[in-house]
């Protein structure tokens, strides 16, 4: 055998390695039980790509191992244990059909066409199949086949016959944005992997592109979660498959880990907090994703909504305000109709002539800047409103107030010269980042959103090269000084522009997008709304328009916050700040003029004047999550004091009446995270 020299990559080392033709990337790492893939450049392309372990390494390959617990390994392990869920229903019912199964966030899923609906006794029973297989320490084995002989051996399988038809394009898309490739580009390889069982026979086999782990006895822990209907390739014109999701990590630790968070998930999930506290609702008459906010929940509201509209006065902005439907041509003008059209709801007739819903504020906020002629002296010009929009979400996407169909967003928009560009933008970031420490969010990174560069995507982005490229570094640079981590989102800006999100971390480490800093050189130029300002020379310049939206949606935002907090709310957001209680009836009277008198200093006080017993009403009111209890009896209305229980049990007895008033008031002021 000749030699060949490559580079092995690993612990952050690099180390030039002479080996023989033939050798195997699990050669290189056999020292470290936690490599589970390799991530190889080949030859004079930097280019990286996740390869199986047995993979043949070439001369000039540079080879990084891939930990189980990275983010590629653990998408390599979910999905190697899709496959072994689907070779264990393969067994049970075997006139199952495939779908797809990728790995997604936290775990996997895979698709099938059943006769009857799975029930969770079956998900029992498949897991006991699954770890069978597991122990059997099957192979998994890729294999390159040509498009006639796939369609040969798949013959049964009608979802994997479409996705040979795909080849090209290859990708099967669902409503989570996952996709399963089987092949990446036209002409590319078709690959299928086979578990390959001790007696060297394949036991079970599927088109996939991978890679794999080596072997199923590789997959330390999974559990399977719950079934779903999900339509193939998520296109509801399509048949709908039955979808079972699972999970897979590397130690049984870090499943129990997940497991945990999930509960703690579900305890906090905003939808039954929301119905708990009577904070906001969603009825059937009005429709899918449209709340309505009940007088507590729009307690909330108003105090967000009072708490950034004077935080946007206080950074230069101008409150407006503009309708909620427009003539259909001004979404053409903007580029809306043409780019974004999917997601606005269909023509309204009006006097007969098309109008739309409005799904974005932006288009109106550049009439009101193009109403008269504008000077350099005048920007930035910063322009602000809560603006109602509408967006034709798909039904299997909306979810609570997170995902909703109709929401306000406190959306601004920057005019400014290119010069001022970088300032704006690192004004507009400094307070995003302020307004999140006061709502209680204080762990965040960036996230950059670039347009696709190459493929049939690209065309969905307006603009030259040179525009996004400036645009593009104006936006890096800024986010790098910030100190922020980075994370490149490649594909994921508007059609206009480049753009930064804020991506928060909540109580229990899960993160959402936040605010949005956007770039937009497209909507200001000739071909749209022909913005201009007269620049010091006299000449006509056309300014940079820089889209921001603090909370993004105000819906999503309390939807985010109900979660974070799991309902108990600071004082100054809180529905009831002090939930004021009498030991006996006799003592009714004196909490009620107590509560006048809070009332008079501004604050949100109720008095429960039931016939409950006091410890019931404690309890009830710690159900509330109400963060401060005033309880009174004969000894506190002698010293015209009361005593103050809190959510966690301490107890604060004899407090004077003025110090009372005053603790819940500096509480609110400071906005304390108590």
């Amino acid at each position: 055998m000749s030699d060949i020299k490559v580079v092995r990559i690993h612990a952050g080392q690099r180390e030039e390695q002479d080996t023989t033709t033939g050798t195997k990337a699990w050669e290189l790492f056999k020292e470290d039980a936690d490599v589970v893939a390799a991530r190889v450049s080949t030859g004079s392309t930097s280019d990286k790509h996740l390869k199986d372990l047995a993979y043949v390494l070439q001369d000039g390959d540079e080879v990084e191992g891939v930990d189980i617990a990275s983010n590629d390994g653990r998408d390599i392990l979910r999905h190697s244990t899709a496959h072994v869920m689907a070779q264990a229903v393969q067994q049970i019912w075997p006139a199952a059909k495939l779908g797809i199964g990728p790995p997604i966030e936290n775990g996997f899923y895979y698709d099938f066409d059943v006769e009857t609906p799975f029930v969770p006794e079956d998900l029992v029973k498949i897991e006991s199949a699954m770890r069978k297989i597991i122990k059997e320490n099957q192979r998994f084995e890729r294999r390159v086949t040509t498009d006639a002989d796939a369609v040969n051996e798949l013959r049964d399988e009608p979802y994997k016959l479409e996705l040979i038809g795909l080849k090209g394009g290859a990708g099967a898309a669902d409503t989570e944005g996952a996709s399963v490739e089987v092949a990446s580009d036209a002409g590319a390889e078709l690959t299928i992997y086979d578990n390959i069982g001790r007696s060297g026979e394949a036991k079970w086999s599927d088109l996939c592109r991978g890679p794999h782990l080596p072997t199923t006895k590789r997959i330390p822990a999974f559990k399977l979660m719950r079934t779903a209907a999900a339509y193939w390739r998520g296109d509801e014109k399509n048949k709908q498959l039955q979808r079972i999701y699972g999970t897979a990590w590397e130690t049984k630790e870090a499943l129990d880990e997940h497991l945990h968070r999930i509960e703690e998930a579900e305890r906090r999930d905003h939808r039954k907090l929301g119905r708990d506290l009577d904070l906001f609702s969603f009825p059937d008459e009005i429709g899918s994703g449209l709340p309505v906010f009940h007088p507590k929940g729009g307690v909330i509201k108003r105090e967000m909504e009072d708490y950034v509209r004077q935080r946007h006065i206080e950074e230069g902005f101008e409150y407006v305000g503009t309708p909620h439907i427009a003539k259909e041509g001004l979404f053409h003008t903007s580029g809306h109709l043409p780019y974004y059209g999917e997601a606005m709801f269909p023509a309204l007739d009006v006097d007969g002539m098309d109008y739309r819903l409005k799904a974005m504020n932006c288009p109106m906020h550049n009439l009101i800047y193009r109403s008269r002629q504008r000077s350099y002296r005048e920007l930035p010009l910063r322009l602000f409103e809560f603006g109602s929009v509408y967006r034709h979400e798909k039904s299997g996407v909306v979810h609570g107030l997170t995902r909703v169909r109709g929401f306000a967003q406190d959306d601004s928009h920057s005019y400014v010269t290119p010069e001022q560009a970088p300032g704006e933008i690192q004004h507009l970031l400094d307070f995003c980042l302020g307004l999140f420490r006061d709502f209680g969010l204080d762990d965040f990174y960036l996230e950059l959103s670039t347009r696709e560069t190459e493929g049939d995507k690209k065309d969905k982005f307006i603009g030259s090269d040179d525009q996004w490229e400036l645009a593009t570094e104006v936006l890096r640079d800024v986010a790098t000084e910030s100190g922020l981590e980075l994370v490149p989102d490649p594909g994921g800006a508007a059609y206009y522009g480049p753009k930064i999100s804020v991506q928060a971390r909540d109580a229990i480490g899960r993160t959402w997008q936040m605010s949005t800093i956007q770039y937009d050189f497209n909507q200001p130029s000739p071909e749209r709304f022909n913005l201009e300002y007269v620049a010091a020379d006299g000449s006509r310049q056309q300014p940079v328009m820089i889209h921001s939206a603090k909370f993004g949606s105000i819906e999503r935002f309390i939807g985010v916050l109900v979660e974070h907090y799991a309902g108990a709310f600071p004082p100054w957001l809180a529905p009831v700040q002090v939930q004021a209680i009498p030991i006996a009836e006799k003592h009714n009277d004196y909490l009620f003029d107590v509560a006048r008198q809070m009332k008079l200093a501004g604050l949100r006080v109720e008095v429960d004047a039931s016939d409950d017993r006091m410890q019931k009403k404690i309890r009830n009111a710690q159900l509330q999550k109400v963060p401060f209890m005033m309880i009174a009896g004969d000894d506190d209305i002698e010293k015209g004091a009361v005593s103050f229980r809190y959510r966690d049990g301490r107890q604060d007895n004899g407090v004077p009446l003025a110090e009372a008033i005053e603790r819940v008031q500096q509480a609110v002021a400071t906005r304390e995270q108590v």
